[in-house]
């Protein structure tokens, strides 16, 4: 018998109909445990949760299998015990998360928060905006959300510019950034959060940005170095949009709320109505691998 464990009463739903001798148990780290928890070789942790991973972990002895809902591994990467397989959701957010990153490029572009706060002033206050057409954008992280995000960009007549921590084929390597940054209109940050990342984006990088470029952050907020955005935003030679910030929730009088040239998602990108069911259908398939003894997908491996 497979046993897999999942968070909740939705993700049961969500997975339907399973191969015959695979059972499921609902728990998300209460201090009472479901029967058969301790069976469990599949586990399946809610959205972006670490709390008590020590302890949810030594609750199933005989796991094999931790099957992630997101794309970001950082916070459980390392924390397994040894033997047992990490696999990421590789595959299912790229189209949501590259769509808001469209939404935050034009958005800013076309002058949609100047007509929005127009409109709640009840002014009819024109703007002139600027488009995509023949922009560099340059996508930092190649992998599926930055590889989604190139494809949707070049339907604008814009050119994505893809780079990633080694270069390959019409992939260039995060050590040619120098001469790449001057030249981008547009800059995307697709990248996981790794302790190559983390910080990446500082006083140094920003600075090499020509002059009204445009950073656009969805990957996680660790990688941009608040201050020095901020510095750039305040003095008025950059823009941002930002679906993820350093921390998160950001306070109330963080300042970042109030830095102009600015526009500020709360960590939204995948948020959509069908998100859930993609990610399940995911994870059903893998369940269906692993009940079958078959090699599983979006297995994290290596550096990552």
């Amino acid at each position: 018998m497979t046993v897999v464990c999942v968070p909740d009463t939705e993700a049961v739903q969500l997975l339907g109909t399973l191969p015959d001798g695979v059972e499921v148990v609902v728990w998300n780290g209460e201090p009472e445990h479901p029967d058969h928890l301790d069976e469990t070789t599949f586990w399946v942790p809610q959205v972006e949760d670490s709390t008590d991973l020590d302890r949810k972990l030594a609750a199933m002895p005989r796991l094999q299998v931790v099957q992630l809902l997101s794309a970001g591994v950082e916070a459980v990467l390392g924390k397994t015990p040894e033997g047992v397989a990490l696999c990421d959701a590789r595959g299912v957010h790229g189209g949501p998360v590259s769509e808001l990153v469209l939404t935050l490029i034009l958005a800013t572009y076309r002058q949609v928060p100047h007509f929005v706060r127009a409109q709640a002033r009840h002014a009819w206050d024109d703007a002139q905006g600027d488009d995509l057409m023949d922009k560099t954008v340059l996508v930092i992280g190649a992998g599926d959300l930055g590889e989604q995000t190139a494809k949707r960009i070049v339907g604008f007549g814009a050119t994505p510019v893809l780079v990633a921590h080694s270069a390959r084929d019409g992939v260039h390597a995060t050590s040619e950034l120098p001469e790449l940054l001057p030249d981008a209109d547009v800059v995307v940050l697709t990248v996981p959060l790794t302790p190559d990342t983390e910080g990446m984006v500082d006083a140094a990088f920003l600075g090499a940005m020509r002059d009204g470029a445009l950073l656009v952050n969805v990957a996680r907020g660790k990688v941009v170095h608040t201050d020095a955005l901020l510095a750039e935003l305040t003095s008025g030679r950059l823009r941002a949009a930002l679906d993820v910030v350093e921390p998160e929730p950001l306070p109330e009088d963080h300042p970042l709320w109030e830095a102009p040239n600015l526009l500020i998602t709360p960590h939204a990108a995948g948020h959509v109505k069908r998100s859930g069911a993609r990610a399940y259908a995911l994870v059903r398939a893998q369940i269906e691998r692993f009940a079958k003894g078959e090699d599983l997908e979006n297995v994290v491996s290596g550096a990552y």
